[in-house]
């Protein structure tokens, strides 16, 4: 027993050394804390009595404490959170909860705030100072019932002229006026020079339509200070109820001149001058408004009942749209919504017929409609303009549906036309104006001629590079329709063609002189119109200054989506990388051709190239084809979209190209052709005797003598998803540092890395039965 209690004592030891050890130590740190305070050192003040409150939690005093210099370094946040936890452990100190009160007032935490005020006012009834926090804390929550009963606590302690102001401005917002008066004026007794508190008379007074009263209040008000804002406002309406514009008006001026932005002294005055009917003067008040806030909605609505007054209806309209977009949803507003549309209404009556334009099929002079042959039923697209809106339209009875989001009422309906000859149509405006009319079906073709130009050469979009400055332009094209074509004009320029001639030709040379755009438009004898819009680009002038190769033309011709044969996705990208390649190379023209079927290859290269490369003078031309490709017994072959697997004749056989090449070699210089998809066989090329030579392009032999030539890969029908012939080709071009790029260069490139890609290699000759006068074919760069 005697060795068990020695080990309990031994226990006991180390804990009554630490009670010890603070009680010695909290003392001190208190001490050394209210030191730092006293030297205004509240950082480290606030540190000691941290590390105090750590030490002991419950030490009251040093949460006080740390209050203080909380509040002295502007941290009411954290003074008034520790004043709050000082009063779980002093629940009597009635000054601990003011300060923890007072302190949520200044933060705004009301709710906070108020049970710690009632705490101090249920310990000292008489503490004013809690009175009135708590009674401010309800006011600017709004609970006015509350206040008051705090302001009358607070009255009975002490009748000060600002506590019956309090209660004065509580009772106004309880609307009791007689009170609020009472209060007010015993506050007036108090301290008869307060300027707030007559103000707040007058307001109340004039709030119990009491405006004889209110009137003398106002004008104590402003004996006192003549620029008071508060005063001339309420006076301003005091004369106003009295029927006084003019000096209701007044009022406000002098507003406006001490405070010139007040939005709301131009609106108020706006009003005045538009119930004493001045109107011009209350629109420019309002214009004043919507210069300060231009989403004032009140203003438009009231200045565009002024502009009616004064007969400005398109005004008055804008205004009232504006209105109706801004307005909100009140009551109010919905109200006046209502007075805005029927006001529009009114504003935006007209006697006009609405007008009706067929788009398709096009109408034609006497209310005619050309439909096909035999249709029973017709698609009618049209538009019917009008400045109102539509009520309605009819064809053949049928109620018209309009376009979503359509601008001119755009419509398109399906009607029968079996066995008849003529349909009526109905339209009528929201102001019963009616349209009535009747169109005759004249069953035809109705498609519109097809327009195509030969010389200059326009791109898809329609775009028309040109070479050479001059102001007059020849133009060359062909029209295709199914009938006879009744005229052509180029830029309001008759242009000469054969009148008998189905699909015929077509010449005109026209003015193009400071003009970025011409039209080419044709009618055939059914009054079908085809139409034809094209831009001029001067951009090619630039290119060919200093170009040995003269006109430079790239065709590329990119198979990718095939019938029978697997489609690519390497052609896509090979003639994209390579069109970027070129960019910065001197090429006039690209002409870039997708998915063609045999025959469109065919007729291509021998009617349609043929006749852009004559009619524009081209002098270069590069043919690169990306795609599918064949090699049988020694023969190359281009793979059409629509060709058929193992149907040799249904392939593009490249001595076709040959042929079609030749038709045109006597007008282009330098000929290049370019395939990644096959050989091109001994019946196309003749291989070079002899190593590739170095060439110069300064070297004019090389440039002006005739050059034919192929470079084509060796691998046997593959078209590779990720070609590195195209790769390195393209690479070479946007590597070249030099002015110009031989092809012979390009050659040697390519032919090394396709040999390290493991694959054979590529041929590179001259074309074999075209003239080849040991030129060749030169990529000058846009630098040069």
């Amino acid at each position: 027993m005697k060795k068990l209690g020695f080990k309990r004592s031994l226990f006991f030891i180390p804990l009554l050394l630490v009670l010890i050890s603070i009680v010695e130590c909290s003392p001190k740190l208190y001490n050394t804390g209210k030191e730092f305070v006293a030297s205004g050192n509240y950082d480290d003040a606030i540190a000691q009595f941290t590390k105090l409150i750590d030490e002991n939690p419950e030490y009251t005093e040093a949460y006080v404490a740390r209050a203080e210099a909380y509040e002295k370094i502007g941290k009411k946040e954290e003074a008034a959170s520790d004043y709050k936890r000082a009063t779980t452990f002093d629940a009597k100190d009635e000054a601990i909860y003011y300060n923890a009160g007072r302190l949520y007032y200044e933060l705004e935490q009301y709710n906070e705030a108020v049970p710690m005020l009632e705490k101090v006012t249920s310990l000292d009834k008489k503490h004013i100072n809690a009175y009135k926090y708590k009674m401010e804390s309800y006011i600017a929550t709004k609970k006015y019932d509350k206040a008051l009963k705090e302001s009358n606590s607070l009255i009975e302690l002490q009748e000060s002229a600002g506590n019956y102001s309090s209660r004065g401005f509580i009772n106004d917002e309880l609307e009791n006026y007689g009170q609020s008066e009472l209060d007010y004026r015993k506050s007036l007794e108090k301290a008869p020079k307060e300027l707030v508190t007559y103000v707040a008379l007058g307001n109340v007074l004039y709030k119990a339509k009491k405006y004889d009263q209110s009137l003398n209040i106002c004008n104590q008000a402003l004996n006192l200070d003549s620029k008071c804002k508060e005063a001339l406002w309420t006076r301003s309406k005091i004369y106003k109820e009295k029927i006084d514009y003019p000096n209701a008006i007044n009022d406000l001026s002098k507003m406006i001149i001490f405070t010139p932005d007040d939005k709301d002294a131009y609106f108020a005055r706006g009003v005045y001058y538009q119930e004493f009917n001045q109107h011009q003067s209350a629109i420019n008040d309002f214009s004043k408004v919507v210069s300060i806030d231009d989403k004032n909605a009140s203003s438009y609505f009231l200045r565009a009942k002024s502009y009616e007054e004064i007969t400005q209806y398109e005004k008055a309209i804008s205004d009232y749209q504006i209105y109706a977009k801004l307005s909100d949803k009140s009551d109010e507003a919905n109200e006046r919504l209502k007075v805005v549309k029927e006001r529009l209404h009114e504003l935006n009556r007209e006697n006009n017929k609405p007008s009706l334009t067929f788009i398709d099929p096009l109408e034609r002079t006497g209310n005619i409609l050309n439909i096909i042959e035999n249709a029973e039923e017709v698609i009618l697209k049209g538009k019917i303009i009008d400045e109102s809106d539509i009520q309605y339209a009819k064809v053949n009875g049928v109620d018209v549906e309009f376009e979503k989001d359509s601008e001119n009422n755009e419509f398109a309906i399906t009607i029968n036309i079996a066995g008849k000859e003529s349909i009526s149509i109905a339209v009528a405006d929201i102001y019963n104006n009616v349209l009535a009319s009747n169109y005759s079906l004249n069953r035809t073709e109705i498609n519109a001629p097809v327009i195509s130009l030969i010389a200059p050469f326009a791109s898809t979009s329609g775009e028309i590079y040109l070479d050479v400055e001059n102001r007059k332009l020849y133009v060359e094209g062909r029209v295709s329709d199914e009938n006879k074509i009744k005229s052509i004009i180029v830029n309001d320029m008759t242009a000469s063609y054969s009148v008998d001639a189905n699909n015929p030709e077509f010449f005109a040379t026209i003015d193009i002189a400071n003009k970025n755009k011409f039209i080419v438009k044709a009618e055939d004898i059914y009054g079908n119109i085809g139409e034809m819009e094209y831009t001029i680009n001067r951009e090619a002038l630039e290119i060919s200054q200093d170009n040995p190769m003269g006109k430079t033309w790239v065709i590329f011709i990119e198979n990718s989506d095939y019938s029978t044969f697997a489609s690519l996705e390497g052609p896509v990208k090979d003639v994209s990388m390579m069109k970027a390649a070129l960019a910065n190379y001197k090429v006039h023209n690209v002409i870039h051709k997708k998915n063609m079927a045999k025959a469109e290859m065919e007729r291509f290269f021998a009617i349609e190239l043929r006749d852009l490369v004559r009619s524009n003078d081209v002098n270069s031309l590069l043919v690169w084809y990306a795609g599918h490709g064949k090699f049988i017994n020694d023969i190359g072959y281009w793979v059409p979209t629509d060709a058929t697997r193992d149907d040799e004749f249904t392939y593009f056989n490249i001595s076709t190209l040959k042929s079609s090449l030749q038709s045109y070699a006597s007008f282009v210089t330098h000929t290049l052709v370019i395939t990644d998809a096959c050989e091109s066989g001994p019946t196309f090329y003749q291989a070079m005797r002899s190593g590739l030579k170095d060439r110069d392009c300064g070297d004019w032999e090389a440039t002006k003598f005739k050059s034919s030539q192929v470079f084509s890969s060796a691998g046997y029908e593959l078209a590779l998803d990720n070609s590195q012939f195209t790769r390195t080709f393209a690479n070479t071009l946007r590597n070249n540092p030099n002015a110009c790029l031989p092809i012979e260069n390009v050659v040697s490139k390519v032919t090394v890395a396709v040999a390290k890609d493991g694959m054979q290699k590529p041929q590179f000759g001259k074309i074999d039965g075209l003239e080849d006068e040991g030129g060749t074919f030169f990529f000058i760069s846009k630098d040069r």
